[in-house]
């Protein structure tokens, strides 16, 4: 069973880059690689192939970033509340 095509609105003043292969538009070169990687998986050519895993690679790493700063975020929030805890009692 295949997944519904997602609705897009693409601004009249963009240029979307669009995938060959089933025609949605993408932001950028980045998506339409992470697209053609996930979902046209078996028609990948060597060049698609490698562009999708790097793609892959960047995106793995701006993650594992977001969540570290996530991270310090929730415990510098906890030590602050432990802190004012501690002051006001």
């Amino acid at each position: 069973m295949t997944e519904p095509t997602p609705e897009t609105d693409v601004p009249a003043d963009e240029t979307p880059v669009v995938c060959d292969r089933c025609g949605r538009p993408f932001a950028d070169e980045t998506h339409l690689a992470l697209h053609r990687g996930l979902d046209h998986e078996d028609t990948l050519s060597e060049t698609e192939r490698a562009a999708y895993e790097t793609a892959l690679e960047e995106e793995v790493a701006e993650l594992r970033r977001f969540r570290l700063l996530a991270l310090a975020g929730l415990v510098a929030i906890y030590f602050g509340f432990l802190m004012t805890y501690a002051v006001v009692t």
